[in-house]
């Protein structure tokens, strides 16, 4: 059973670390007074256990000065359900607060079929995207897998789309076949590649951005007609492991590429459930 709420410390600004822990890595991000002020990255491996899992997360905070201990409150996002109970056991191992993110947790609208299977960091994006970047809006996750999160003009969670994160199609590439390389992630000059490496280079980065285009655009035109906005006024933002590589910047239709935007979503997750206050600073 998923942990919501552990702990009855009463919410204020001071310390608060954001975990966001997926399929491939897990991000913290280290808040002091609603500022971000570090964030860093790990591998998941979903077999960890509570003491591994103190271990990691000691060491990413050792790396800002500061611990466990000093922590206000913790606010996660997590689709490894192991590793969400083993941060319950470290949270309640320090007496640090621990606020979960799902349906009924994340305070918007969740208008699908069923919104209890909706991962909660696109819950969480879609929050942030509303907060911070306004709506209607798309919100691009380029991780393990890449999501499309469609957030209406009211800011309601509506759907989106799963494709298969551009990491994991090149390693089952060459995975799966005898004689094509692993490659390095570079935009070729040019779609027709001259060699192996060109070629895949071609279909991995240039198809990717085609398939991102592709949705967004489809997308786009049916949150706009949905809410009744022109297409321009509907606003794309890219985030995730893979948002910041140069290769992303150049996918047309973007607005905005916010790295960080599901840790700065579980800060304001954290400040509206718990303080019952907008939070603002150092946030946009």
């Amino acid at each position: 059973m998923p942990v919501e709420w552990a702990g009855a410390a009463a919410y204020h600004r001071r310390m608060l670390l954001a975990v966001d822990i997926g399929n491939t890595n897990i991000t913290t991000g280290l808040f002091r007074n609603g500022s971000l002020i570090a964030s860093r990255r790990a591998a998941s491996l979903p077999g960890r256990t509570g003491d591994e899992l103190e271990l990691l997360l000691t060491g990413l905070l050792r790396l800002d000065d500061a611990d466990l201990d000093g922590l206000s409150a913790i606010a996660c996002a997590s689709v490894v359900p192991n590793l969400t109970d083993a941060l319950a056991a470290v949270a309640r191992r320090h007496g640090v607060s621990l606020l979960t993110a799902g349906a009924g947790r994340v305070p918007i609208a969740i208008r699908v079929d069923r919104p209890t299977d909706v991962g909660a960091d696109r819950l969480v994006n879609a929050l942030a995207a509303a907060r911070l970047h306004g709506t209607p809006a798309v919100v691009i996750d380029l991780g393990t897998a890449t999501t499309f999160d469609a957030v209406a003009g009211d800011g309601a969670f509506v759907g989106g789309a799963i494709a298969p994160g551009l990491a994991v199609g090149i390693e089952a590439l060459a995975a799966h076949t005898a004689k094509l390389p692993r490659i390095e992630l570079i935009t070729p000059d040019r779609a027709i590649g001259r060699d192996t490496i060109g070629a895949m280079q071609s279909g991995a980065i240039l198809g990717y951005q085609a398939l991102v285009t592709g949705l967004l655009g489809r997308i786009r035109q049916e949150l706009a007609e949905s809410s009744g906005v022109d297409v321009a006024d509907v606003r794309a933002i890219l985030t995730g492991g893979l948002s910041a590589a140069p290769w992303a910047r150049g996918i047309p239709g973007i607005d905005a590429i916010d790295p960080e935007l599901t840790l700065k979503g579980l800060a304001i997750l954290h400040a509206e459930v718990s303080g019952g206050e907008p939070l603002e600073a150092g946030l946009a």
